[in-house]
C-alpha cells in the first residue's frame, strides 16, 4: 500500500519544485536515475511518447515520486517511534 501524502509534504515538495522548475526537474532526472533507474526510464518513455508536453509529464511524475518517498520516510519514522 502506498503511503498517505500529507498536505505539509505536498506544500513542501511543490514549493521547492516551483521555485525553479527547470533546475529542480533536471536534478530529479539525475536523482531518480540513481535511486530507481527503471522508474526514471518509464518517466522518460512516457514523456517522450505522448502528445503532451514532455517536460510537464516528467515534472508531474517526479513530483509524485518525491512526495511518495517523503511520505514513506515519515510513516517509517512514525512507526519506529512507536516501536521504541
Amino acid at each position: 500500500m502506498l503511503p498517505l501524502i500529507g498536505e505539509e509534504t505536498r506544500i513542501e515538495v511543490t514549493g521547492e519544485a516551483l521555485q525553479d522548475v527547470n533546475t529542480w526537474r533536471k536534478q530529479m532526472i539525475h536523482y531518480i536515475k540513481e535511486e530507481n533507474p527503471e522508474v526514471n526510464a518509464a518517466i522518460i518513455d512516457a514523456a517522450g511518447k505522448t502528445d503532451l508536453d514532455p517536460k510537464a509529464v516528467a515534472l508531474g511524475a517526479y513530483l509524485t515520486y518525491v512526495m511518495l518517498e517523503k511520505a514513506e520516510k515519515e510513516e517509517t519514522g512514525a512507526i519506529n517511534k512507536i516501536l521504541e
